[in-house]
């Protein structure tokens, strides 16, 4: 019984471990891009054949504090995961 439990354990370690590696990528990310920007474009008249269009510059702030606390739970959980393999 114990020998079928082991690949279950060792796949979701692995599942763990990967997991990890995925917020340390984001972590690092969100430290080099501080911030991204991107336009929208909006319709504010449209009349017949006649369109009127608006663009929106929007920036989005990504925290660094939320950058780091990202490294530091993918760390745990790549540790987590080879301790637990």
């Amino acid at each position: 019984m114990r020998g079928a439990m082991m690949p279950l354990r060792e796949h979701f370690m692995g599942k763990t471990a990967i997991l990890g590696i995925v917020l340390i990528v984001l972590g690092i990310a969100g430290l080099l891009f501080s911030h991204f920007s991107y336009t929208e474009t909006k319709p504010i008249l449209k009349a017949g054949p006649i369109q009127v269009n608006s663009q929106e510059e929007h920036t989005i702030s990504i925290p660094t504090i939320g950058s780091i606390v990202l490294l530091l739970a993918g760390a745990g959980l790549v540790i987590a995961g080879r301790r637990s393999a």
